[in-house]
């Protein structure tokens, strides 16, 4: 009797497992190329066209438009927050299907942004600086944040600096970065200067100017300014992918050696990797910004076909150092870091 029941029932799961081979595409999605095809959107590398950092971003943008599908409109907007703003309200105009950008206007003058786009049927992600308050409100309609928790980089990267150059109560240090920039991207510069000042550092502290913003290459007479009028500075961080990138030219024009003053910074470049190989640069913390251009593709394209919600992701997990630097410049090298 009883190995008649089990007999019966493998019969019948059997016949269960036939009948879904043969229905197949009634009980799954089948995999479909290109299935965000005809999604309109907007998406913004954050520099100039070319430059350090805004072309990583860039390459994953395209990359997550050739796998994707979708028609993908390109605004650069040379670190200005001001006209990343502007270019957001064209975006919004067009009516794309998705906006992808940087919180870099902060909430006060983005969140109405935000609120229009959803009103019109627009999602709206964010890269790199995240919008905290208006992601909370939105994140079950596709606001995500793909990026690095900038405070919290900011104090990491100041802290291991001090490990690593022995840095004593008292010591100088010179920061050059962005805490006048409104909301979450201003937030990394003050989390590097709390690092240093938890350490009792004297933190001499350098705006970094709209020129030298656009143009690493302007700010090399304010570094040789800064380092002349202040010779005992211990270590420098770069707040800033592309002033990372020029650090071996800093260093030359002010006639420092490699390895006299301890270089910390934010992000990889071809650049970057040879300023470590060289001595010059001792520290970065790589927060992968091809992942900040493909993933907010990929998230507008999630949301707008399957109705998922935001994605929310920490690229910045690693320092690179001249004990690693092998293993990253090829990629940083092809701009795909």
């Amino acid at each position: 009797m009883l190995k008649s029941r089990i007999r019966g029932l493998l019969m019948l799961s059997m016949a269960t497992v036939a009948i879904g081979a043969m229905t197949g595409g009634a009980l799954a999605l089948d995999p479909t190329a290109k299935w965000c095809s005809g999604v309109k959107i907007a998406a913004f590398p954050g520099g100039p066209q070319g430059g350090v950092f805004a072309n990583n971003v860039y390459n994953g943008f395209r990359q997550a438009e050739l796998d994707l599908g979708p028609q993908v409109t390109y605004y650069f907007s040379d670190w200005d927050p001001n006209k990343m703003l502007s270019q957001i309200q064209q975006a919004l105009a067009t009516k794309v299907d998705g906006i992808a950008t940087y919180g870099f206007g902060g909430e006060p003058a983005t969140a109405p942004l935000v609120e229009q786009a959803f009103a019109q049927g627009t999602i709206f992600t964010t890269l790199n600086t995240a919008l905290p308050d208006s992601q909370k409100k939105h994140s079950s309609q596709g606001l995500g944040y793909v990026g690095a928790p900038n405070y919290a980089a900011g104090f990491a990267l100041g802290t291991e600096a001090v490990k690593r150059a022995k840095l004593a109560s008292g010591d100088s240090v010179f920061v050059w970065g962005l805490k006048g920039q409104g909301g979450d991207r201003g937030q990394r510069t003050v989390g590097v200067i709390d690092a240093f000042e938890k350490a009792g550092a004297k933190v001499i502290y350098q705006e970094i100017d709209a020129a030298t913003n656009a143009d690493p290459n302007a700010g090399t007479a304010t570094f040789v300014g800064v380092m002349g009028a202040n010779p005992g500075i211990k270590i420098v961080v770069t707040d800033h992918g592309g002033l990372t990138s020029n650090v071996g030219v800093y260093a030359k024009a002010a006639s420092l050696k490699p390895g006299q003053v301890y270089f910390a910074g934010f992000d990889m470049s071809p650049n970057t990797a040879q300023a470590v190989k060289n001595g010059y640069q001792n520290l970065v913390i790589d927060q992968q910004p091809f992942l900040q251009g493909y993933l907010p593709i990929l998230n507008i394209c999630m949301t707008k076909k399957f109705g998922f919600s935001g994605l929310d992701i920490n690229t910045a997990g690693a320092f690179v150092d001249s004990s690693n630097v092998d293993a990253v410049a090829p990629l940083a090298a092809k701009e795909i870091r």
